[in-house]
Order: C-alpha cells, then structure tokens, then sequence
C-alpha cells in the first residue's frame, strides 16, 4: 500500500493550515436507505427530463436486489470519518460535513448548519473526480441554489470548490494499488496476457464535447490517468500489460449517441480474442456505490462468466490512506492559495494540474445554459435581504 507522508503540525503562532475556510462540505449524489426512497429518490435524480415512472420502477430494481438501499451512503460516513481522522492527525482544526445533491442529508441543510454553527467560507469537495456537467457544473449548480436559498433566510455563505483530483498523486497511487492487488488474484496463468479494462459512467457525446473550458476533459482525463495506473502496474509487476478504457451505466434513449464502448461487450470482444483474463477497475468512480456494485460486480460479472474470461474487479480508492492523504492536501493547498501563498501543485500524467476556480462557460449545461452555478469566474455571492 502506497501511503505519503503526513504534512508536519503547524507550528506554534503560525496561521492555521485550513485558514480562510471555516468547514469543508463533502457533497456527494445520495441514494436511498430503504425500498419506500428508492422511487422518489429517483425522482429527484432525473426530474425535468420527462423519464417515465415505469422506468423509473425498472431502474430501481437495481436498488431492491440490494435491499432498496444504496450503498453510497454508508460509503460516504466512512470517507467523512477518514478526513476527520486525517485532518486531526495534522492539527487541522476544521469541521467536516456532508451533504448530498439527490437524498438527505441535503446540502441545503447541511450548509444552513454549518452557518449555524458559525461556517461563513465553506470549501466544496465533490466526490467526483473528473470534468464533465454531471461530475462537476451540476454540484456547482446544485451549490449555487443552496446559497440562494439560504441568503434569502439571511444566511450569507461563500464557498470555493476542490480543484478536480483524477490526476493527483493520491488517487492515483489508490487506483495503482487496487489494480496490482486484482491483478495477482487472477489465476496464475492469466495474469501475463491480462487486459486492464478501466471503467467509467458513460455520459452523451454531446456532454462529453462540452466538458471542461475547451471541451473533450472528461475523455482526456481519463485517458491520462488510464495512461499513468497502467504504467505504474508495469513497473510494480514487470508485466507489459494493454489497457482501455470503457464505459458503463448508460441511461440515454438509443437515438441519443453516448460514449463507447460497454463494459460487457469489451468484455465479449476479449473473450473473442483470446485474452486469458481481464482486471475490471472503476477507475472513474470514487466509491463501490450503485453503478460499481450492479453494473460491474452483477451485470459484467455475468457477462464474463457467460464467456467464460476470468476476471478480478479492482477495488475503488474508497478510504485508501493515500487518497484520503491526498483529498487533506489538497484542502490544504487550496487554503494557501486563498492566502495568497504559492502552494506545490502535484499531479500525475501529461495534464498538469486542474484550474482552482472554473472559467466561464465551463463543462457547460446545455440544456439549461444560464442556470447559476458557484465556485466559477462568472459567480457572485447572493446578497443577503436587508
């Protein structure tokens, strides 16, 4: 296990690490705790697209072979109980609090209490990792509105949003890890000619054109990290391995082009070439929630044994030390950049590090271009009524 070193405690009289920000605010999906959620969580998720109630129910059936309860939530106090962890271990003074887009706890709430309990510059981490409108100007979105609503209760808060983290060494190094590990559960002789077959939530061509300030991030970015995981279980396994990158979870009408190819038919395209065995790594997912534990370990776990190809699932970066390291250095980089200081700025790969604050027309929403999003060149703090 890949674990960087811990930043030193701040010394006695110096300014607090995490200054200016009052709180860090994990904003997550949501997902339901139980069968009678599982319908009107959905709603929340796909309101104003016109998606039929009959899909919706068919959807959830996902949710009710494990119980109609995801698993993103449980995953989300553990992750919030690591950074508390990691951010003390540092004598970093800074409450941590979660809220979610879809499914309580809301992030309206969880802002409003965390301006209650004194919070008036809150920094953002979002647990998704990479560019596009759903991974990144859609919590924007969502966060903008929470302000809005509670600068109109007198609440006045500002909030700043961690820089995108696919490429930083934490998750990376979480990622290699989880990869070498699947890797060696293969049987022996399968391992050698193994395809690494790096997985993401497909999104539609036409959101994954329009993501990042120049288009195209999502694909790019994930490429650079497929691209630096896959060269780092070479030099761990001295093994020469082939990569590619697939995507899962599409949810689109047919005639509405989407990003290829599907896990499950790479999976029948190996199968077909003769490849002796295939690690599967959710690469593009922060944590095992629903897209991991249906779309991969259910639905392609049955396709690989329908072809019978061999297959291990990496694990996600989930609570790995060295991710919830590099999430607390990140917030810790940002706090020095707010400060006026010229923090490292690490990261893996041939991108270099993700802007701090988005520039104007970022991973833009097409549908709706001039809703407000937060954290952007183009955002103002709502004022607050006299």
């Amino acid at each position: 296990m890949t674990t960087p070193p811990a930043a030193p405690a701040p010394a006695p009289g110096a300014a607090a690490p995490t200054a200016p920000y009052d709180a860090l605010v994990l904003l997550s999906f949501g997902g339901p705790e139980r069968p009678e959620d599982v319908v009107p969580f959905l709603e929340n998720v796909t309101r104003g697209r016109g998606i039929p109630r009959e899909r919706l129910e068919e959807v959830g059936e996902h949710y009710y072979a494990f119980g109609g309860r995801s698993p993103i939530n449980e995953q989300n106090l553990a992750l919030l109980a690591a950074l508390r962890a990691e951010l003390a271990a540092r004598g970093a003074d800074l409450p941590v609090v979660w809220g979610n887009r879809n499914w309580d706890p809301y992030l309206t709430d969880a802002l409003r209490e965390a301006h209650d309990a004194g919070a008036r510059r809150v920094l953002v981490l979002a647990t998704s990792a990479y560019a596009s409108y759903s991974g990144c100007r859609q919590y924007r979105e969502d966060v903008a509105a929470s302000l809005i609503a509670l600068a109109g209760e007198g609440r006045a808060l500002h909030a700043d949003k961690l820089r995108h983290y696919s490429n930083h060494p934490g998750f990376v190094a979480a990622n290699t890890d989880a990869v070498v590990e699947a890797l060696e559960s293969l049987p022996p002789d399968a391992r050698d000619g193994a395809r690494l077959v790096f997985v993401t939530h497909s999104i539609p061509t036409a959101m994954a054109q329009a993501a990042g300030p120049r288009g195209g991030a999502y694909e790019a970015q994930h490429e650079d990290v497929v691209a630096e995981v896959t060269a780092r279980v070479g030099e761990r396994t001295g093994r020469a391995l082939a990569s590619s990158l697939v995507y899962c979870s599409r949810s689109g009408p047919p005639s509405q082009p989407w990003l290829e190819p599907d896990v499950n038919d790479h999976l029948r395209e190996l199968a077909g070439e003769g490849v002796p065995g295939a690690v599967v790594a959710p690469i593009g997912f922060v944590s095992d929630h629903m897209e991991v534990k249906f779309d991969l370990d259910t639905e392609a776990a049955e396709t690989a044994q329908e072809v019978g190809l061999p297959v291990a699932r990496a694990a996600t970066a989930g609570v790995h030390a060295a991710f919830v390291a590099g999430l607390v250095d990140l917030v810790l980089e940002r706090a020095a950049v707010e400060r006026g200081e010229s923090p490292r700025r690490p990261a893996t790969g041939a991108l270099g590090p993700s802007h701090d604050v988005c520039p104007v027309g970022c991973c833009r929403n097409l549908r709706a271009p001039d809703r407000p999003a937060a954290c952007g060149q183009d955002w103002t703090d709502p004022a607050v009524p006299a």
